[in-house]
């Protein structure tokens, strides 16, 4: 697949001229959050990060989706951190969509560039800095790992959105895929953060209804998308947050690809207490 699109906020605040009324939404069963949402204003300040600011569009909240945060993360030219991760416990996905940032895993470094997918598990040592001459915006996901004994913990793997060829959904011809970075089958991983595509004109034709929680960012693109009774416009930059059991389906009117990237929770047992 080509290059994609991949669209990073950028900041600011509107004019005082603009109308307040926009598409965001908050409900018990899923949120809508646009991208003109993310302005200077709604940015958080992390611990032991350098010349960066983020972002947050999902966090657990109890009685909503629970597993996981979702960061958007901006680094200045110079900025890092030698500490990014403070929880032992969690086990993080890295996701460039501006820039490109140096990152060093257990010693080892890698360049990652627009498109590049970065996987560390729980407890590595991890470091990141941009050496650029321009911000570097990435995504930050984060989830608790869940160990399973006698069931090995996944390793740290570095690899590109260009690198991995996508998976082709049943009976499509193409026009729905799935860019699938870790095996479904791989029972070490109890998340997936994927990259769904689109070509214009497809859809998902049926309302899933499932027990994952998902986080979904528009990389590309536009397309209505159906979350729980309501459908809803979204286009590049729009970040939906579903909860478990929430009916959803798409339909990518174009012109172009429709992409997001996706977290959902995986390959575990329901927890009872």
């Amino acid at each position: 697949m080509s290059q994609s699109n991949y669209y990073a906020p950028q900041g600011g605040l509107p004019p005082q001229t603009q109308l307040l009324t926009d598409r965001a939404v908050f409900t018990d069963a899923y949120a809508v959050i646009p991208r003109g949402t993310m302005t200077d204003i709604v940015t958080s300040n992390l611990p032991f990060w350098r010349d960066t600011r983020v972002w947050v569009i999902a966090r657990p909240m109890s009685g909503f989706a629970e597993t996981f945060s979702h960061y958007i993360v901006e680094v200045a030219p110079g900025g890092g951190s030698d500490a990014p991760e403070p929880d032992t416990q969690a086990q993080g996905v890295l996701f460039v969509v501006g820039g490109q940032c140096i990152v060093s895993i257990d010693g080892n470094e890698h360049v990652l560039a627009e498109g590049g997918y970065a996987y560390i598990p729980a407890g590595t040592q991890w470091q990141i800095r941009n050496t650029s001459d321009k911000s570097a915006r990435f995504h930050w996901i984060r989830k608790i790992y869940e160990a399973v004994p006698g069931i090995d913990a996944p390793e740290a793997f570095v690899t590109s959105d260009t690198d991995v060829a996508p998976t082709v959904m049943p009976d499509t011809d193409g026009r729905w895929s799935t860019t699938r970075f870790v095996d479904s089958d791989d029972l070490r991983h109890d998340m997936h953060v994927n990259i769904v595509n689109f070509e214009p004109g497809a859809v998902i034709p049926f309302a899933e209804t499932h027990v994952m929680e998902h986080g979904l960012y528009v990389l590309e693109g536009k397309a209505v998308y159906r979350l729980n009774q309501d459908w809803v416009e979204v286009e590049a930059g729009d970040y939906m947050w579903l909860r478990a059991f929430c009916p959803q389906a798409c339909y990518a009117g174009g012109p172009g690809k429709f992409r997001y990237l996706l977290y959902k929770d995986v390959n575990r047992h329901m927890k009872l207490r």
